[in-house]
């Protein structure tokens, strides 16, 4: 097997994007599990390098044939979007633009071939509006890219794994959208990841929406009853191991405990409070559902810290392994 190739996007490049990237090749480690390249702006990667002390090279390329894949050595397809003086930790419209059209071409590499999966720094959602693109985040702007009418967002981290059945949206409008065909596409989205991950038959708890998954009726308005039991049942029918709904404030301890190996939370802040609170540094994020892989740090742009040298590279480290992993296998 020849180890995947991993298109890794710069993200916004006013923030740690190029920093985390440049920190995350200079570990050899990496090529043995992937032939990475980045789809950026080199001159901008160059600097971020120099001031974290990485000490790597910037070699430009037209496309990932013509990269070398050598530790020491950054192949970094060239969009040259970035203007030299463009601060750091700073809100640009223009980065934002450039973060849209690196995801756009990493895409497009993709799809062709070219690339076996995606590496998404992270972009800034304002600066990515101001750039007159909107959308929430990376998950909607790669399910619009691909023509994916729905995805999933799912984080992992050391002992947890846990996939969203809503995200962006605030959580009246999220209780509201939830219903059992979604929870049902949700769990199956989310158990199709870890099987091809070489997990056969994942243990997977879903998440009640009020507290104590509704106390039998006590609480809420029989969501549980209405939203989510009938898509446990309709999983347990095809012979899945599907658990819930169950509490949200002991459930995520019991899947740290080994009880489980997917979360199935309701909501955003449900899911991601969890997650950042045991691997604020080192989380991965991964779009379910897509007919690409995508993985990506499961952190900001940190503007306050950004072209410093400060940024910890161990969540784009975990994203590299991840998608590596994932990776569709090629002889």
């Amino acid at each position: 097997m020849t180890r995947p190739r991993i298109a890794i996007t710069m993200g916004d490049a006013a923030g740690v994007g190029p920093e985390v990237v440049m920190k995350a090749l200079a570990h050899p480690e990496l090529y043995a599990m992937c032939r990475p390249f980045v789809v950026g702006d080199a001159r901008r990667l160059d600097e971020a390098g120099r001031r974290a002390g990485t000490r790597l090279a910037v070699s430009r390329i037209a496309a990932p044939a013509d990269a070398r894949f050598a530790h020491g050595t950054v192949d970094c397809i060239d969009l040259d979007l970035i203007p030299a003086d463009l601060p750091f930790g700073r809100l640009a419209p223009i980065a934002g633009e450039a973060a849209y059209r690196y995801v756009e071409k990493a895409v497009a590499l993709t799809l062709a071939g070219e690339a076996d999966a995606i590496c998404t720094a992270p972009l800034n959602k304002e600066a990515l509006n101001a750039a007159g693109h909107r959308y929430p985040g990376h998950t909607e702007l790669l399910a619009a890219l691909t023509g994916t009418p729905e995805v999933s967002l799912m984080l992992m981290a050391p002992g947890l794994v846990v996939i969203h059945v809503t995200t962006h949206i605030g959580l009246l409008d999220a209780i509201e959208r939830i219903d059992a065909p979604l929870v049902e596409r949700t769990i199956a989205r989310g158990r199709e990841l870890l099987v091809r991950a070489g997990n056969r038959d994942p243990r997977i708890a879903v998440c009640g929406i009020n507290p104590h998954a509704g106390e039998g009726g006590l609480f809420g308005r029989g969501e549980e009853e209405t939203k989510i039991v009938p898509a446990i049942a309709a999983c347990q029918a095809r012979g899945w191991a599907v658990a819930g709904p169950l509490p949200a404030d002991t459930l995520f301890h019991r899947a740290r405990k080994g009880d489980f190996d997917l979360v199935v939370a309701m909501y955003h802040d449900q899911g991601h409070a969890p997650v950042k609170a045991v691997a604020f540094d080192t989380g991965v994020n991964i779009t379910a559902g897509l007919p690409i892989l995508r993985t990506s740090v499961d952190h900001g742009t940190a503007f306050d810290i950004a072209g410093t040298g400060k940024a910890d590279e161990r969540s784009m480290l975990e994203a590299l392994r991840q998608a590596a992993a994932l990776a569709p296998k090629r002889r």
